[in-house]
């Protein structure tokens, strides 16, 4: 027993660590909220974080400006949480379906957040988002070079997996 015992704890010791990124959308009036928060157990960095909604059912878009593809109450991006490192934002016109952030690192427990407007050009409740519609969008994270990516289900979060400590 204790022979199998030391072998499984030394296996255990030569895996990678998981890394999980969850992107949580957030539906609020008049603002809705995108969140990336690293759940893992060391730093990650630099990293780009992407978010598509491309894939979403319900055609939805950024919604900053007054005139365009938004309906009614439009919002710009606004980074609310984690702007320390956050060291670039894409430009994100009305309409547009992508946005990326630049971070210098992730550290566990973190939350990089930023509100926006989304609008559904297909559905009935163009001004009102649900999970079921933005389940199909997809958030991507490019670490050490290399590209992971996840979609989003009807609960509204993506979880980003990639295997490693990578900073």
């Amino acid at each position: 027993m204790r022979i199998v015992a030391a072998c499984l704890s030394m296996s255990m010791l030569t895996l990678p660590a998981q890394g999980d990124i969850y992107v949580r959308f957030y539906e609020g009036a008049p603002k809705d909220r995108f969140e990336f928060a690293l759940e893992d157990q060391c730093a990650t960095g630099p990293v780009t974080l992407r978010l598509d909604l491309a894939g979403s059912p319900a055609g939805l878009v950024f919604d900053v400006t007054a005139a365009g593809a938004g309906v009614a109450v439009f919002q710009p991006v606004e980074l609310v949480a984690g702007a320390g490192r956050v060291s670039g934002i894409s430009a994100v016109q009305d309409g547009d379906t992508g946005i990326s952030l630049e971070l210098t690192e992730m550290v566990p427990g973190d939350v990089i957040a930023f509100t926006v407007d989304i609008d559904d050009t297909l559905g009935a409740r163009s001004i009102t988002v649900s999970g079921a519609e933005i389940s199909g969008a997809s958030a991507h994270a490019t670490v050490a070079g290399q590209t992971h990516s996840a979609v989003f289900g009807a609960d509204a979060t993506a979880v980003i997996r990639y295997n490693g400590c990578l900073s």
